[in-house]
């Protein structure tokens, strides 16, 4: 499943940080796992949905092993209705008695009389609800009609059909719907019989029986769907939408093809169906699922007209394809045992997307977009309640609560970090090796590190453990370089200031040292006190950027990292370096002025990913350490000083253009526009963007949606009412996502309440107004004003946040900076709750802290600074 947010270019709050935050805490577990007594083999399910009435019926076998004789069977079931439960054992056919335990979500069937060893069938019939939970099998609705579909990951099949709702538990699924004439359905299978009734108005469908796979990875999908079809490697693929959207289905038809052919080979196992649907849904709370064969996305991730496409929107489609299908081989062949290893499906997925469409799209130098990815998690890890890769989850509070930027971003930069000291190639025999051993069966962290450990030769098993079962990020602190050896010592990295590590964290990690022609890697364990470095003239501990530890270097091989960074470091080392500069800088450990004092020595850097990383801390140094308006003036300054020149070298947009030069052009008209004080560049952008609503095709769409930010950010009532049109109007689903997102820019008191109040209509979906709710409490421009008008309207407000997502908007209530904010966020929530929030509001309130911590600790040396500059010294600087 991709959590990642659709907003990607438009500078939200990071979604791993808000997930994370909203997640790590535990909440209390209860057994709820089932016995191992009954193993089921077999699914046979019918089903019939009623769109009018929102309602289903069902039939059900279960083929299953019996163990050991028993009276009574338990499996998972929620929202269901039992008319009768019948058992064919090896012996005599008996009616079963239902039993519900609502809490535990589990229905336990007992029959009159002992069920011996051995193999038997259950019949079910019963019925359920299509709810408006975004979970289960649910309704997803257009203004011209309802869909049936379905979301299962992690434990939501039991709410479309009793079933053994665990992931060892895998069996094989015959599946058949009955469905209006008009409609069709796709489910994991292709279809393999189409009869018309039973009943005037209906025909059934059925599917080809599936390999043996997990309960979560089950999907039928219902409604008058239309697709574009293409071949690859002998399967077939389609891409499928609501019939007004089809003509957006192209470009990831042709990025599914080139990734499919990709992971064929990558895996050495060819794509185990013969056929691969990716299909758009209206309704859809995560990013996307990769139920075995029907992959499901919202439309915003899947839908794009390439022609008027930012490079940035093709990439998230490209990106979003590719993880959805690196998971058909790492998660739906090859399944975790339980969700405490998730990381082994998320992590993978979230590594692999990248090899693929690295692969497609060399031009994107997707290099960069890993190492600016791992700096946000790293971040992340710093925090005090962080957790481990592999951490309890028992309950489905607790398995929900898996889907973190742990399990995503920091296990894909874990395999990164290993992939680089074993090298590529060995690291793919160890992932096909562990494949082969393991296909359309279970696994464990312990059985993918072995195989590294046999493929390399190198103690992989000792580096996962320690990177995998240990929470938080190490720092490692070198020596000045002497004879060929630098001393080295390594603890637990916090950046909250006043947190002294205390923790006895130690970690088995590759250091990777730059040298003139490769990279020297060397391990370090909890015992090194040094480590044997290579001649090089220019000390760096992290080449290539791909380890996962933060770097502490001494004044003087800091200071010739940044007077050699332009010239001798990679763009992904020149991120590591920028990443490492501003942890240290928010946790205390550096002052801020040599933090913007880096960023102006890159100033001028021709890579696009490495100047977005810069300038992500000067926005954050803006949002919250410029604590008064002089000091946010002066700082607007400054940016335009600082980057004025490489936008103007860069002159107006050609067609010629690279894809690095629309993004490097398109980012710093964002930067100067959005936190400079030039009127030449606002003006311009606003002439961009009138132009860009005007004629689209006139305008390259990266430029053009780079100068709606900055207009929308300087914009009035006319520019929000036509935003408001283009949304409520498009059928593109990427301007109608950009269009939504704009609406949370206007900084009028007025407008940012407008846009509160829209976004807590009924005009605007509960899969998004979370995260627009979110996006307006993340700026210092809006903060204020969408708060008030939050808390004044709070019912409406309250109405739009589902279980799955209500957590983002407390989360975001913890970009406030003050003491007096501090406690109306925790008076609020404790009068106000959102459900499955109260780990979100502990972290949100920390977050405040951290950030009174960090203002008072920084402050005084960003005035110091700023007042120092030659371009910016006579701005009034309050005091």
């Amino acid at each position: 499943m991709n959590i990642r947010c659709c907003f990607h270019s438009l500078r939200l709050p990071s979604c791993a940080a808000a997930i994370l935050l909203a997640c790590l805490a535990a909440l209390p577990a209860t057994a709820q796992r089932l016995p191992n007594t009954v193993i089921p083999t077999h699914y046979t399910l019918s089903l019939t949905p009623n769109l009018k009435t929102a309602t289903f019926t069902g039939t059900e076998k279960i083929d299953v092993n019996i163990k050991q004789p028993i009276r009574s069977i338990t499996l998972n079931a929620v929202q269901i209705t039992f008319q009768s439960v019948v058992i064919y054992p090896n012996g005599p056919r008996q009616t079963g008695s239902v039993s519900l335990d609502a809490d535990k979500e589990q229905a336990t069937f007992t029959f009159p009389h002992t069920i011996p060893a051995g193999n038997a069938t259950i019949e079910i019939h019963y019925s359920g609800i299509l709810n408006n939970e975004l979970r289960g099998f649910y309704l997803s609705k257009t203004a011209r009609r309802d869909y049936a579909v379905t979301q299962f990951e992690p434990t939501d099949a039991r709410r479309a059909f009793p079933c053994f709702d665990e992931p060892a538990f895998k069996a094989a699924f015959d599946i058949s719907l009955v469905v209006n004439s008009g409609d069709t359905a796709i489910s994991n299978g292709q279809i393999v019989a189409d009869t018309p009734g039973p009943g005037p108005g209906k025909h059934t469908l059925e599917f080809s029986t599936t390999p043996r796979m997990s309960t979560y990875l089950v999907a039928f999908l219902v409604g008058d769907f239309e697709c574009t079809s293409g071949q690859q490697d002998g399967v077939t693929i389609r891409v499928c939408s609501t019939p007004d959207k089809v003509a957006f289905t192209s470009y990831a038809l042709g990025v599914a093809r080139f990734a499919l052919h990709y992971y064929d080979n990558y895996f050495g196992i060819h794509y185990p169906l013969k056929k691969l649907d990716l299909i758009a849904l209206p309704d859809f709370e995560a990013g996307a699922m990769e139920n075995f064969g029907a992959i499901t996305y919202r439309e915003a991730t899947l839908l794009i007209d390439p022609r008027n496409a930012t490079v940035r929107d093709k990439q998230t489609v490209a990106v979003d394809v590719a993880h959805e299908m690196a998971h058909q081989w790492f998660g739906d062949l090859v399944t975790m045992r339980w969700w405490n290893n998730l990381w082994l499906n998320e992590g993978f997925a979230t590594w692999m997307e990248y090899k693929a469409v690295a692969a497609m799209h060399p031009e994107w130098n997707i290099p960069q977009t890993v190492a600016v990815n791992e700096q946000t998690t790293l971040n992340l890890d710093a925090q005090p309640a962080t957790r481990a890769i592999r951490a309890p989850a028992d309950t489905p509070d607790q398995i929900n609560q898996m889907f973190d930027g742990i399990a995503y971003g920091k296990a894909s930069d874990v395999l990164l970090t290993v992939e680089n000291y074993e090298g590529p190639e060995v690291f793919r025999d160890g992932v096909r090796a562990y494949l082969r051993a393991h296909l359309y069966g279970n696994a464990t962290a312990e059985d993918f590190w072995n195989a590294q450990a046999k493929a390399s030769h190198k103690p992989i098993d000792r580096i996962m453990d320690s990177l995998i079962t240990q929470r938080g990020v190490p720092i490692l602190s070198f020596g000045a370089p002497s004879a060929g050896q630098v001393t080295v010592s390594q603890k637990r990295f916090f950046l909250n200031p006043s947190l002294h590590a205390d923790s006895q964290e130690k970690w088995t990690i590759p250091v990777c040292f730059k040298d003139a022609a490769k990279q020297d890697c060397r391990l370090l364990t909890p015992t090194s006190a040094s480590l044997p470095i290579p001649d090089s003239p220019l000390f760096f501990a992290n080449a290539d950027g791909k380890g996962y530890y933060r770097s502490a270097y001494p004044p003087a091989q800091y200071a010739a990292l940044v007077a050699h960074a332009e010239s001798d470091l990679t763009p992904a080392e020149r991120i590591s370096l920028t990443g490492n500069e501003w942890a240290a800088v928010q946790s205390n450990h550096a002052p801020v002025g040599q933090y913007l004092a880096l960023v102006s020595a890159l100033r001028a850097d021709p890579d696009f990913q490495v100047v977005e990383n810069a300038f992500a801390g000067v926005q954050r140094i803006y949002d919250r350490l410029a604590g008064t308006p002089s000091e946010r003036a002066t700082l607007s300054r400054w940016i335009s000083e600082t980057f004025m020149p490489a936008y103007q070298k860069l002159g107006a947009a050609s067609a010629s253009d690279s894809d690095n030069t629309r993004w490097l052009r398109a980012e710093l008209l964002e930067d100067i526009g959005s936190y400079g004080d030039s009127p030449q560049v606002v003006a311009a952008a606003q002439a961009i963007a009138s132009q860009y609503l005007d004629r689209p095709a006139s305008i390259d769409a990266t430029l053009g949606q780079a100068a709606l930010i900055v207009a929308a950010r300087h914009g009035d009532a006319a520019l929000f009412d036509r935003l408001q049109q283009v949304y409520e109007t498009s059928n593109n689903p990427e301007l109608q996502v950009l269009a939504l997102h704009l609406l949370t820019l206007f900084p009028s008191p007025e407008l940012v309440k407008r846009a509160v109040l829209f976004d807590a209509s009924s005009a605007v979906r509960n899969q998004d107004a979370p995260l627009l709710f979110a996006a307006s409490l993340g700026r210092q421009s809006t903060r204020d004003a969408a708060w008030s008008a939050i808390k004044a309207n709070w019912p409406d407000v309250h109405n739009q946040l589902t279980i799955g997502n209500g957590d983002r908007l407390v989360t975001a209530a913890g970009n406030f900076c003050s003491a007096s904010a501090r406690e109306d966020v925790e008076q609020f929530f404790s009068t106000h709750p959102v459900a499955a929030s109260s780990a979100a509001l502990r972290q949100a309130l920390e977050h405040i802290g951290e950030c009174i911590e960090f203002r008072s600790a920084q402050e005084q040396n960003l005035q110091t600074w700023l007042a120092a500059q030659p371009s910016v010294s006579a701005a009034v600087i309050d005091k």
